[in-house]
């Protein structure tokens, strides 16, 4: 073994029990960082291959050791008490320089990186974010990916179920650590042929939204979230309209608006191609066209799996192109 490597397992395994003599168990400690990132008992079992009577007797054996709680025991999960906090602050960095070298439970070729578990909006994922993270695919990252909504899926991040998620809004809390990933501009667009019908943009422009009635709407679902922020953001007023077409995939929403099903919003980035071909048309440029902030989500302290640092970084330079 290496001298660096030698020097981050005595690191690892000689955290001391509030100062005691004698040095903790290095697999009690793998657990609680377990049950501290994933937030609960079943989950760091699934992630560590244990059964949860297994990591609960481990956590209450560290706890004894340490003669202090580590967690609040919840209805669904735990909650880590104020001296978890720091101890996971202590641990995190040698055992995870650890599982680079060895591996979550041995050496490396024998026990490859369990899959980075990755969540986000479909659009967003399927345009953007897995075209930008595949050459990791190449260096052995095994991904699993998750389409959805961000309300739930923040749910499934807190138990343990995903390992990073691409909010559409930044998490409340101290549970969840949010950077900002980047910015999606909305913009209101048609078909070619009603956009000629309409007078385009100079219309809009003089008239207001009021250019738009008796148009038909296709939206993202009833109570139109999207296009009601850019109503508000841009017009100043309440939309008040009914869609005609509503159906909850962007990428649906666009190609009924190509086909001629009348006007939407959309996140630029996801009419790019179909704006340069022609295929959709701006019907409105503001000056200060509405935008939303995608966070990048995940417990503090990450996870055990050494690649999801990776993806994450990787994520984020990746996002400065799009």
């Amino acid at each position: 073994m290496r001298n660096t490597d030698a020097n981050v397992l005595r690191e690892g395994s000689e955290i001391r029990a509030g100062g005691g003599a004698a040095a903790l168990d290095l697999n009690l400690l793998r657990t609680f960082l377990a049950v501290y990132r994933t937030g609960s008992f079943t989950a760091a079992a699934r992630v560590l291959g244990l059964s949860q009577p297994t990591v609960t007797t481990q956590i209450r054996a560290l706890e004894r050791q340490l003669d202090r709680e580590l967690f609040q025991r919840l209805a669904r999960g735990v909650d880590p008490a104020p001296y978890a906090d720091e101890l996971a602050a202590r641990i995190v960095q040698p055992l995870d320089a650890l599982a680079t070298v060895t591996g979550p439970g041995g050496p490396a070729e024998d026990h490859p990186a369990e899959p980075v578990h990755l969540a986000g909006p479909a659009e967003l994922l399927t345009r953007s974010v897995l075209p930008g993270i595949a050459p990791l695919v190449d260096r052995g990252v095994r991904l699993r990916v998750t389409p959805g909504l961000t309300e739930p899926l923040l749910d499934d991040l807190r138990a343990g179920r995903h390992d990073l998620v691409i909010a559409t809004f930044r998490p409340r809390g101290r549970t969840l650590a949010s950077v900002p990933l980047g910015d999606e501009e909305f913009v209101l667009v048609t078909d070619p042929v009603r956009a000629e019908r309409l007078g385009g943009p100079a219309r809009i422009a003089t008239d207001g939204p009021a250019a738009l009635h008796g148009v038909p709407l296709v939206a993202y679902a009833e109570d139109l979230p999207i296009l009601r922020r850019y109503w508000r953001h841009v017009f100043g007023k309440r939309l008040t309209c009914h869609p005609a077409v509503t159906m909850p995939d962007l990428n649906a929403v666009k190609a009924a608006v190509v086909g001629g099903a009348g006007f939407t919003v959309l996140p630029r980035y996801l009419c790019t191609v179909e704006l340069a071909s022609g295929e959709l048309v701006l019907l409105h440029e503001p000056d200060d066209p509405p935008i939303n902030t995608a966070f990048l989500v995940q417990r503090p302290g990450s996870s055990g799996n050494p690649h999801v640092p990776l993806v994450r970084d990787h994520l984020l330079e990746a996002a400065r192109g799009w």
